[in-house]
């Protein structure tokens, strides 16, 4: 019983780790900051693109922001 407290001690104290965690991506202007807990802090787009050429900077900012998060979280699981 009291290993399972600990590990829920445990797992409460990484949750709280990874929503301090944050990743920033950026490309020409267009900028994506997202946490540990997978949620969207700060776009920032850059008004001197075409709508087009925004739309695929936030999505290939958000996907490789993703990608690192996740990673970041592994690690972090994993060491635990």
């Amino acid at each position: 019983m009291f290993d399972k407290l600990k590990q829920l001690k445990q797992l409460k104290e990484l949750q709280s780790k990874l929503s301090q965690e944050e990743i920033t991506v950026e490309k020409n202007g267009v900028k994506v900051v997202i946490n540990g807990q997978m949620e969207v802090k700060e776009i920032r787009l850059n008004p001197t693109l075409g709508q087009q050429e925004q739309e695929k900077l936030v999505r290939d900012c958000f996907n490789e922001a993703v990608k690192k998060i996740q990673l970041t979280v592994a690690q972090k699981m994993f060491s635990m």
